[in-house]
């Protein structure tokens, strides 16, 4: 191992001792601690109990008969009653549901550790080839970023995660038969987070065809157990998740990107472009069909380059890197969902090492987006930001207001645009391949 690839991964390892620490304490003292494990474990307990996991009030008298409810706690009580996941997540949740909650949570919380520094280290040893330094600093201040994850409890985490592995097991043909697995796991857990980034194998065409199909069946073989199920015990879950959906994108409600709502900016706040257009529009019908009309051509884009081009070490990890960020922004996402974010440190390593303007635009747009989506540098910017425009207080509120809400989809946008735009340039170069599709990408030329 050379210094500079030493150098890199003590930079890896300092991150992943960051969110370990941090987490931890964090998580005992915070007020919303586990509050989004809650929203899995209850309804799984609801589930095993043979009640309806989608009908708020039976989730609430499992949850009250388990003391997870404050009497009168409305805003509380519902923001895990009522059920929003697929039924095919049960099968990773019920196990934990089976548990006593001080065991169920604290085996929850190291899930989401070894899955996030897990998967850290196996995107830093793809990006270490091109350039180990680079690679580590921004993989080791993405995870020491990730606390707000291990606080809440938030299943996003193990979903990017177990992705992140994947993809490291399919671009080095190593451990397939896991990667598989785990990327099936990440499919039935959370489809909204890895879809697209499954979405690239299946497009590439080759031997990533194969395996991206073999991880749908496993995905579907894995999910279909808590399908019927849910199905047998709740035969209307699917009007009922709907109804679940409607009222948390209700105005004022957590989902709502309206600036009406409780989760429009603040940590953890949506990322999706919706938010920016609900300034100016503030309707659903405008809204998402302008998040549309701007990421749709650009979704279009890449997914004919990646059925037309040939996959190549450099040109994977571009449309990797492209569609972590792209993916985003034209529905419902918040800020621990774009840690998916994690895929385009190797791209942004590889474009460095190659120098020139290119190389210092990746690591300029790739900072500027880990630092709006990262939990401890949104916080200082937040304190910046307020402290900045709090003595002109005529214009402060809308100046805050835009500035937080804005920030992360833009800069998404401009990310996934310029990963997009090199992956398509080069693309149409027809460069020569650095490693055939169909063998392992294990190091560049």
């Amino acid at each position: 191992m050379t210094k500079m690839r030493q150098d890199g991964l003590y930079l890896m390892l300092l991150g992943s001792l960051a969110l370990v620490l941090l987490g931890s304490v964090l998580s005992n003292a915070s007020s919303v601690a586990l509050v989004d494990f809650r929203v899995v474990y209850y309804p799984a307990q609801c589930l095993i109990q043979h009640c309806d996991p989608y009908n708020e009030t039976a989730v609430l008298q499992v949850a009250g008969a388990e003391g997870g409810v404050r009497t009168g706690d409305v805003t509380h009580s519902n923001h895990f009653a009522r059920y929003l996941y697929l039924p095919s997540a049960f099968f990773l949740t019920v196990p934990f549901a089976m548990l006593p909650w001080g065991l169920a949570h604290t085996l929850w919380m190291g899930l989401i550790a070894a899955a996030l520094i897990l998967a850290g280290f196996l995107i830093w040893n793809l990006g270490a080839d091109y350039s180990p330094v680079v690679s580590g600093a921004l993989i080791g201040f993405f995870l020491a970023n990730c606390e707000l994850m291990m606080v809440i409890g938030n299943i996003a985490a193990i979903a990017i995660g177990l992705c992140a592995v994947a993809v490291w097991c399919f671009l080095r043909a190593r451990f397939v038969a896991a990667g598989i697995l785990l990327f099936a796991i990440s499919l039935a857990v959370k489809p909204h987070d890895s879809g697209l980034v499954w979405l690239y194998f299946l497009l590439a065409g080759g031997i990533h065809r194969r395996r991206a199909l073999q991880t749908l069946l496993t995905a579907v073989v894995l999910g279909l157990p808590g399908v019927l199920w849910t199905w047998i015990v709740s035969p209307n879950w699917m009007q009922e998740m709907r109804s679940n959906l409607l009222a948390f994108s209700a105005p004022g409600n957590p989902s709502d990107p309206g600036s009406a709502s409780m989760g429009w900016h603040g940590l953890g706040m949506m990322v999706n472009l919706q938010t920016i257009f609900s300034a100016f529009w503030n309707d659903p019908h405008i809204y998402n069909l302008a998040a549309y009309l701007v990421v749709g051509p650009l979704l279009l884009v890449w997914a004919v380059v990646a059925i037309r081009s040939r996959p190549t070490a450099t040109s994977a990890w571009l449309a990797l890197a492209a569609i972590a960020a792209l993916s985003m922004l034209p529905v419902y996402h918040r800020q621990y969902d774009s840690k998916l974010l994690l895929l385009t440190a190797p791209a942004c390593a590889l474009l460095w090492a190659e120098r020139g303007i290119v190389g210092w635009l990746a690591l300029l747009l790739n900072t500027l987006g880990f630092l709006v989506t990262g939990d401890l540098s949104w916080i200082a910017i937040l304190f910046i930001i307020e402290r900045l425009f709090a003595p002109v207080p005529a214009v402060s509120a809308r100046i805050l207001v835009n500035m937080q809400v804005f920030s992360a989809p833009l800069i998404l946008l401009g990310l996934g645009a310029f990963y997009l735009w090199v992956y398509v340039s080069r693309s149409w170069a027809r460069k020569p391949a650095v490693v055939p599709a169909d063998a392992s990408i294990a190091r560049p030329a």
